[in-house]
This record gives structure tokens, sequence and C-alpha cells, in this order.
């Protein structure tokens, strides 16, 4: 059985776009393969969170993912911190990654122009860390997006490096895994690109009926088309964009046909998007208010996440150390 392996990280609650494009396949994932799905906290600390609110963030999004459909009968879900031989990896494969193809990646160089002030060695080596997470358990597959293929590709030759200098076939060279489809990008509500956490357009699965319509209701339209079967605008190609996810085809069709004969009503068109964005969150909503003060359960889950992650982890870096040099007297 394959091994898959994805986590997101722990610096706010999941959105519309979390789900589309990643946890509803990692629900059909867990049916097909061996899953670890884990809390990336460690590589929230790039950013320098607010200790106080790390803990509420890493708990936020452990009761997302159990509301979304992961089952920990089913799936390995734990906490990365909780696992420490994932950052002993990382140390490890830091020995054999170069500054030069650090600071080429194209999420290092988007990071340093956000953050000038906070250029730190953990922004520049979060690829490594990324290796360490996925060939701690050896993974075949990684459910990635766009953003992250050039890490994955640096995953891969991290591995080819690694068993390259040490004259041995022990990593695998993971790939990209998206369940046999087109990866699902669902764009934010300010007419931007894709939704964010930290972005101010998102829809939270744990949004509220109320906080959805005010959303929906706000978002980036104009006066409308004045030439038929015209070109949409980015921002009016977001709203369909979303309305193709969460709607069915019939509807999609008759707002489709709406803005070929430039009859677009964008108040209708938002209350139909609203209504059908609160059909699909509000299972979820529901199953989110009924774990999410259930400490006991959330404390269960990750701890016995953590030792069957541990499992893999641990003989892993037991044959590095051994291939590294390092034994015992």
């Amino acid at each position: 059985m394959d091994i898959v392996l994805s986590g997101i990280r722990s610096t706010g609650k999941l959105h519309l776009g979390n789900y589309y494009g990643a946890l509803l396949n990692f629900t059909k994932m867990q049916d097909t393969s061996k899953c670890y799905f884990f809390i990336a906290d460690i590589h929230s600390l790039t950013t320098h969170p607010d200790p106080k609110q790390l803990h509420q963030n890493v708990k936020n999004v452990l009761v997302d993912y159990l509301a979304a459909g992961i089952d920990p009968e089913k799936s390995v879900i734990y906490v990365q911190s909780d696992l420490h031989e994932t950052a002993e990896l990382y140390l490890y494969l830091n020995m054999h990654a170069y500054m030069g193809e650090l600071a080429k990646t194209a999420s290092f160089k988007e990071k340093a122009r956000k953050q000038p002030e906070n250029v730190n060695a953990g922004l520049l080596t979060y690829p490594t860390l990324m290796a360490a997470d996925i060939l701690i358990h050896n993974a075949d597959k990684v459910p990635v997006g766009k953003d992250q293929e050039q890490h994955l590709e640096m995953t891969r030759k991290f591995a080819r490096r690694f068993n390259n200098f040490y004259g041995v076939e022990y990593f695998k060279e993971p790939v990209a895994y998206n369940f046999g489809k087109e990866l699902v990008k669902i764009p934010g509500l300010d007419g931007s690109g894709k939704m964010g956490k930290s972005e101010g357009n998102a829809i939270y699965l744990s949004d509220t009926p109320k906080e959805i319509e005010k959303k929906v209701k706000k978002a980036l339209t104009d006066s409308g088309p004045t030439i038929p079967n015209s070109v949409k605008p980015d921002y009016i190609e977001n709203l369909f964009t979303i309305l193709r996810v969460v709607s069915t085809e019939e509807v999609v069709n008759h707002y489709e046909d709406q803005w070929n004969r430039c009859e677009i009503r964008y108040g209708d068109l938002k209350k139909q998007l609203a209504e059908d964005i609160i059909k699909v969150t509000t299972p979820i909503r529901e199953r989110i208010l009924e774990i999410h003060n259930d400490d006991n359960y959330l404390r269960k889950v990750t701890s016995e996440g953590a030792e069957k992650a541990r499992e893999r982890a641990s003989k892993t870096i037991a044959d590095v150390r051994e291939i590294v040099g390092f034994k015992k007297f």
C-alpha cells in the first residue's frame, strides 16, 4: 500500500480553499493508502507566531481535520513538533542542502519580500524541513499544490543526493499526487489570487451562515457585461469558479447563460452562492462545534497519532544514523 504524506501549517483556521484543495482529497486517500496527515507547527515558526496563539492554531487545524472527515482510525494524524525524529532528519538533510539552491526558491524570495525584517534561517531551509517531513516516513506520494511543486522536486533532489553520497538506495523519490484530478484552486473573495488564511479573503469552515452571507455579499463585482458572451474579469470569474465547485451544474449553467445574455444580477448570484456554500460547510461547522471543547478526545487523537507516526520515524532515524556513520560503542 502506498504511503501518502501531507500537512497544513498551523497559522489559522482552515477555509473553503483548504477543503476543496486538500481535505476533500485526504478523506478519499485514506481509504486507498496509508496516510500520514500532520499539523505543521514547526513550519509556522518561520513567521514568529505569538506563543500564546500557537497552541490554539494547532487545535483549530486539528479540529478542522477531524470535522472535515479525516478519520484517526484510518489515517495517522499528528502534530509535527511531537515527532522529534523529523527535526533530527532536518538537521542531517541540511548538511546536504546548499545555500545557493535554497536562496533561489520562489517561496524564499516571496517570503523575504513580505517580511524583510525577519528573513530567518528557517525560511531559507523551509524546503529541507518539508523534505524531512516527507522522508521521515519514506512517503511514496505527496498531495501538493502548484506553489509546493518546487519544494517537492527539491525533496526528490535531497533524497537522490543522500543516496548517491552514501552509496545507498534508501530514500524513495516521492511523486505529486492529486487523486487523479486537476487540483482545485479556490480564489479569494477580494478579486485577488487564491483564498488564504492570512489574506483576509477567506470563508472559514467554521463560519456561521450569517458570516458567510456577509462575506459573499461584499465580494467585488461591477456594473455587469454590456457585450454578449464577453470574457469575465478575474474578480467575476473568481465567483463563478467557486460556484462551479459548490453548486449544481444546472445552477452554474443558469448564471453562465445570464452572463452571456448581459442579464446577470449579482445580488441573485451572491445569494445563491452563499446558500450553496452554507450547504457544504454546515455539517462541518456542526462537527467543529461538537468536538472543539472535547480536549480529552483531541489529546487522545494526537497522542495516539504521534505514537503511530513514531513507529516509522524511529526506524528511519536509526537507519539514517547508521548510514551517516554514527555508531554506538
